[in-house]
């Protein structure tokens, strides 16, 4: 058992290094044993609930973690993990051929070519740009909410809120990601204006989950102790993205049923997410629980990072929404109500129809079978582009940077308006290299998406029939 963030205060600097086996590593994969490797050295981190990131880091216990901290953050953030230093992996144990450590290299090196090109230096003025136009969105629609006293203009104002929702959420991932300030409490403080205060989403609830997320997209826990899968695929009982997701519902005759007909409720789910992730961010800013055991051990053990902000964020997010849904006092509640729903549906789908081509029907691994990390980001992920009469202005806009979720997701700390001229090095990287590289535009991606659900299904209600009684 490790001893990690409990004994980090007291170990002495070791000067002769301990060597492990990669094997020895990969047995220490829970909170409380958790080895993680950065450039073959190991660090022991059990039970660091001081980690300023929160309870990722247990995403890669047991793993290399040098590419991923590379990606999510800060330079010199490296000097905190000193402290918890116990040995170095023997490299005859990695079991890496030359081609696999030339191309680990080149990625790296990619990355170097970058910061010396500049795309990591924000540009103020497209984010002042970003915001006022944003905000400008919700002026609009509080308007037309307060002046008319036309039905289709009281809907025209709770789609556009709903689309406001969607552009505050690119607009706070683009600064939670700190890809505009290089000081990091300014990029959260922005996010707390832009998450709690004008979309109703908790930051620390959006970090966690987002973030490890980034860490191990579309990967299965490894075991139901370890904490290293990914959490946006977490979606049972009603959407299963592998056989081996579908397979945990199988004893229920209700999950079943999603399941066998998950591909129909795709559409209706996505409507309706905004309203669970509502759930999920006041529960977490109020202390009242959270969705997964990595979210409620951050909780237990860290607590809010920003807990006054957080909670008063949250407060008049839903005062000023009252006062618009009710039509500023003059709606009756129905009407109220009706018109709540519309924009939060609006959101959900507006929001969902883009993170969800960005990795929905992408290959998916156990955490214990994970490629590198440039091909796990790679292969989990779908770039949108243009096409069927969608100009590809219109989806650079629509999708807030996340067109290019490729990119992003290899370089999470890159500005928005970096990532055109990132995704053609990208591009031309994964093709000298022969790494799969998929783009579809809005509808052909959706497609997709809708063609894996029902692949599952129809694979799940074989095994099933194979295995038990039939549906």
């Amino acid at each position: 058992m490790g001893k990690g963030g409990d004994a980090a205060a007291t170990k002495p600097v070791t000067t002769k290094l301990q060597k492990f086996s990669w094997q020895e590593v990969k047995k220490h994969i829970t909170p409380e044993d958790a080895w993680i490797v950065y450039k073959n050295k190991v660090y022991d981190v059990s039970n660091w609930s001081d980690h300023p990131g929160g309870a990722v880091i247990y995403t890669h216990a047991g793993d290399d973690m040098t590419d991923i901290f590379a990606a999510m953050h800060a330079p010199g953030s490296h000097n905190m993990m000193k402290r918890f230093l116990i040995g170095e992996v023997m490299p005859e144990t990695t079991h890496k051929d030359q081609r696999q450590l030339d191309f680990e290299k080149g990625y790296r090196d990619l990355r170097s070519k970058m910061v010396m090109m500049g795309l990591f230096k924000s540009r103020p003025a497209f984010y002042v740009y970003k915001c006022i136009s944003n905000q400008c969105l919700w002026l609009a629609a509080m308007v037309m909410m307060a002046v008319s006293e036309s039905t289709v203009v009281h809907i025209g104002a709770a789609l556009l809120m709903g689309l406001f929702f969607q552009q505050c959420g690119w607009l706070a991932h683009d600064f939670l990601h700190h890809q505009v300030f290089q000081k990091r409490k300014y990029g959260d403080l922005a996010g707390i204006y832009w998450g709690n205060l004008m979309q109703g989403y908790s930051v620390q609830w959006w970090k966690n989950k987002h973030n490890g997320h980034h860490a191990v997209p579309n990967l299965h826990n490894s075991s139901a102790e370890s904490q290293d899968g990914d959490p946006d695929i977490d979606t049972m009982p009603l959407l299963a993205w592998s056989l081996n997701h579908a397979k945990q519902g199988q004893d229920s005759r209700l999950t079943r049923f999603f399941i066998k007909n998950q591909a129909y409720f795709y559409f209706p789910i996505l409507l309706l997410a905004r309203l669970s992730w509502l759930n999920e961010s006041f529960k977490v800013s109020f202390g009242l629980g959270a969705a997964t055991e990595n979210a409620a051990l951050e909780m237990k053990t860290k607590g809010l990072q920003y807990p006054i902000l957080e909670k008063a964020g949250i407060t008049m997010h839903y005062l000023w929404v009252f006062a618009f849904v009710s039509g500023f006092g003059r709606f009756s509640f129905l009407y109220s109500f009706a018109l709540f729903m519309i924009q939060t549906c609006a959101c959900g789908w507006f929001l969902a129809i883009v993170f969800g081509l960005g990795h929905n029907g992408m290959a998916t691994y156990d955490a214990v079978t994970r490629p590198d990390f440039w091909k796990l980001q790679v292969t989990t992920t779908r770039n949108i582009t243009g096409g069927h009469g969608i100009p590809q202005a219109f989806v650079d806009w629509f999708c807030g940077g996340l067109q290019y979720q490729v990119e992003h997701h290899l370089f999470p700390g890159l500005p928005r308006h970096s990532l055109p001229q990132t995704h053609k090095l990208v591009e031309s990287f994964c093709k000298e290299w022969d790494v799969t590289y998929h783009e579809a535009d809005l509808v052909d991606g959706t497609m997709e998406v809708l063609k894996h659900l029902d692949q599952i299904a129809g694979e799940f209600v074989a095994d099933f029939v194979l295995d038990g009684p039939t549906m």
